[in-house]
């Protein structure tokens, strides 16, 4: 099968998508994409990148086609409108540079839902159809992480996303929670397909692992949180929950960064925390597990919005798989997977006392109950998000 991804994001930026495009490569497809210059989550562009550098490479025996694009920096929200429409744009005269045919024009819908414009338009020189992957519900998503308001710029973006789903032959969503909201914009059920996020397959349950042991201290119970540090984490419900237990011996390790960062450090600075918040910085997903090993538990947090009850972080496949206790600080279908799969403590978003009391009452459980929280975590993990029955139900999905 030949298929075209169309995502702003794509090696060497971390994302879910890389693994499941190099696997479907594995499995003999033949892959093309059309991505933006890296640059997330940096303030400019990756080493190698930027305006000037080639807008075509081949990554693992795959075209990558490569539009400029302003890079995100720390401007603010501006500068992530001029990062998000700039790719749109560009992207549009990448697409006659492109060799086709192809069967399937593959779209990956993380923030912004701006990357289906240059996808219809490829839909219409190819002939192929649009098989769009919903991330993120648009344009809720520009309200509750975005702080956007503005009825005119929301009935948009509104108008915008109907115009890509009715373009699109399968619409598949994230999360069964997405299902109502698009269907209230008016999009038919049958072109609705469940299709969760799998994770790469280095993500299990490691010991005896003495690599970056460094970093988790003895006697305290250790707490890993990975992932982005923007709004739409709450991280100072976290640090408000950590205050509350400033006698206890609890670290938080936090793996990764984004534009809420260094307001966190200085929160943590002036409530006097420092001891108990580890900022390591990024490292590649490879080395995630590894971290995972030597936690007690792992961390996800989401604000309170209807739209963030109703997603699913991709990290929580990544934290069952691994077999660890989960601290979940969110409402809505991540609490209910948490719940169901009896693999840790729930509280609900944004309340900063509750979470508190949950990691307390793990920091007090004896620990063959954390083990079989972790245990529970891998079961739940191979019974609803098994990597190889999501590569083999996605290439069914195409061919449907």
């Amino acid at each position: 099968m030949k298929i075209l991804l169309v995502s702003q994001y794509f090696y060497p930026e971390n994302f879910k998508i890389n693994d499941l495009i190099f696997s479907l490569k594995k499995k003999g497809h033949e892959i093309t994409v059309l991505t933006g210059k890296p640059n997330y989550s940096k303030t400019t562009f990756f080493d190698g990148y930027g305006w000037k550098s080639d807008d075509f490479e081949t990554i693992f025996d795959i075209p990558v086609y490569r539009a400029n694009l302003f890079s995100r920096r720390s401007g603010g929200a501006i500068r992530l409108f001029l990062n998000y429409i700039s790719f749109a744009i560009f992207a549009l005269f990448k697409i006659k540079k492109i060799k086709g045919p192809f069967d399937v024009i593959f779209v990956y819908q993380t923030s912004p839902v701006t990357v289906g414009i240059p996808a219809v338009f490829a839909k219409k020189v190819f002939k192929a159809p649009i098989y769009f992957w919903v991330q993120d519900l648009w344009p809720e998503s520009l309200k509750a992480a975005g702080g956007i308001t503005n009825k005119f710029i929301l009935g948009l973006f509104n108008s915008l996303t109907i115009w890509m789903y009715s373009n699109s032959k399968k619409i598949l969503i994230q999360s069964n929670g997405f299902r109502e909201y698009i269907l209230n914009q008016g999009i038919l059920d049958n072109k609705l397909v469940y299709y969760p996020n799998p994770t790469e397959e280095f993500y299990y349950p490691l010991t005896g692992i003495k690599e970056h042991s460094k970093f988790f201290k003895k006697n305290f119970f250790n707490i890993v949180f990975a992932g982005n540090i923007g709004e739409a984490q709450s991280f100072k419900t976290i640090i408000d929950a950590i205050a509350l237990l400033k006698d206890f011996p609890v670290k938080i390790i936090v793996l990764g960064s984004g534009r809420y960062k260094e307001t966190a450090l200085d929160l943590i600075n002036r409530n006097g925390l420092e001891s108990h918040f580890d900022f390591l910085g990024s490292f590649q997903s490879k080395e995630m597990p590894i971290f995972f090993s030597h936690a007690d538990a792992l961390l996800v947090s989401l604000k309170k919005s209807k739209i963030f009850s109703l997603t699913i972080p991709a990290k929580i496949q990544s934290y069952l798989a691994c077999g660890k206790p989960i601290i979940a600080s969110l409402d809505g279908e991540g609490a209910r997977i948490i719940k169901e799969a009896k693999c840790g403590v729930v509280s609900n978003a944004e309340n900063s006392v509750f979470l508190s009391e949950k990691i307390k009452e793990l920091m007090n459980i004896d620990k063959s109950k954390l083990h079989k929280m972790g245990i529970n975590a891998r079961a739940y993990y191979e019974k609803e998000f098994d990597r190889e029955y999501l590569l083999e139900r996605l290439e069914s999905i195409f061919e449907s």
